[in-house]
């Protein structure tokens, strides 16, 4: 490999070319400055503005809001039909007490069909769902 004196043409015309380059790539960079955005609150959710910005605030009140009366509403759906499943094992219970033990009515199987479909209600409710 050839060492490049300081006076060679081959060294001045690199040297020129990373002028160039360097020159070019700067003057690109002060014509397009890069744009800055507000990072977003949560991946793949675009900037907002700030009237967005209120605006979703206010829809998120709502929204947990409605969160708070559904949630109520389940709590206190799970608390009658236990109350319900309470009142029905007891009818239960009084129509297996009067039966004899080789015979079982037909209304105290369909009782305990209807307490098992209500209980299902209850856990699929307790689950959140």
């Amino acid at each position: 490999m050839r060492c490049l004196d300081a006076n060679s043409p081959r060294l001045k015309l690199l040297a020129a070319i990373l002028l160039l380059t360097g020159s070019v790539t700067l003057a690109n960079a002060q014509q397009n400055p890069p744009l800055t955005r507000p990072a977003p609150t949560s991946p793949g959710q675009s900037p907002l503005s700030a009237d967005e910005t209120d605006g979703d605030a206010m829809t998120r009140r709502a929204m947990e809001q409605q969160a708070i009366k559904r949630n109520s509403q389940r709590q206190q759906d799970i608390v009658n039909d236990t109350a319900k499943l309470l009142d029905l094992a007891q009818q239960l219970k009084d129509e297996v007490d009067k039966s004899r033990k080789d015979q079982m009515s037909v209304s105290v199987i369909k009782k305990a069909e209807e307490i098992e479909k209500l209980a299902k209600a209850v856990k699929e409710k307790m689950k959140g769902s």
